[in-house]
């Protein structure tokens, strides 16, 4: 079943994580015991972004744990171990991305999404570097093909040098709506990954009811193959495309509403919690 309810590409909203004390007292259900959050959370989000695996690393059993946890349809974004992505040298990174790729992700088997590589704020782009690095990147783990997703946050990612790379290594870019990081909806990939990270303690659903209409708009052209008019690129815009799947996680701002944003923008898609 298309969590977007389109027949034509998946739209996937979520946030990040599913331990968070304060959503004990506005998303999850009052006693809701803390083991069974996110058999509880994948229900109400078709998706979530695994921060975890950035800081920690995790074996095998706990990604098979998650797969028998969460319905039919569910998908994991996993962010990449820092190990890969922090580092003067990211030519050199092989082995750390060895690691990470091997650790067991694949026990998610279909529910197994993009890999997030995130880089440090003060990485700067160096074009012969970062294409070494991306040519290091598996297309594939244990016979499952793997997407891979660039969070780049320095500005001088912003130039179509980047953009080409990003292409020719099939590489999906963040586009966020935050204003400290480079925010770009240029489309380097087949699928979309958007993190949107300025939900408002003020408002009820952390963003107003228009913004949200918006995110739906987005993210229904996004899966229709076109290209919001209204969002920041460097390149004009392309030709309508083939559709792609898209991926929209509410991250950070006031992270207690990050649940409501994102059930917020499901409902706006139609969206339907499995039983």
């Amino acid at each position: 079943m298309n969590p977007s309810g389109s027949s034509l590409a998946a739209i996937r909203v979520g946030v990040g994580g599913w331990t968070y004390a304060p959503w004990r007292d506005n998303f999850y259900p009052a006693k809701l015991p803390h083991s069974q959050e996110l058999a509880y959370a994948s229900r109400q989000l078709s998706a979530i972004e695994v921060n975890g695996t950035y800081y920690s690393s995790f074996k095998p059993p706990t990604f098979a744990k998650w797969r028998d946890a969460t319905p039919d349809g569910f998908v994991f974004s996993l962010k990449a171990s820092r190990f890969t992505t922090n580092r003067r040298v990211l030519a050199e990174a092989g082995e750390s991305i060895e690691r990470f790729v091997g650790s067991g992700i694949s026990e998610l088997g279909d529910k197994l999404g993009p890999l997030v590589w995130q880089f440090m704020p003060t990485k700067v782009f160096d074009a012969e570097d970062f294409g070494a690095f991306l040519a290091l990147l598996p297309r594939a783990v244990d016979g499952r093909p793997l997407r891979h997703v660039l969070d780049v946050r320095h500005p001088s990612f912003m130039t179509p040098d980047y953009l080409a790379l990003a292409r020719r290594y099939h590489c999906a870019t963040v586009f966020t709506d935050s204003p400290n990081f480079p925010s770009f909806a240029d489309l380097t990939s087949d699928f979309v990954y958007a993190r949107l990270m300025r939900s408002d303690a003020k408002l009820k659903n952390g963003y107003a009811p228009k913004a949200l209409d918006g995110w739906a708009a987005a993210a229904r052209t996004w899966a229709q193959g076109g290209e919001p008019a209204d969002l920041p690129r460097l390149e004009a815009a392309k030709d309508q495309g083939a559709p792609r799947d898209v991926f929209v996680f509410f991250i950070n701002g006031a992270k207690e509403k990050t649940p409501a944003a994102a059930t917020g923008l499901l409902q706006r898609l139609g969206f339907k919690p499995p039983v």
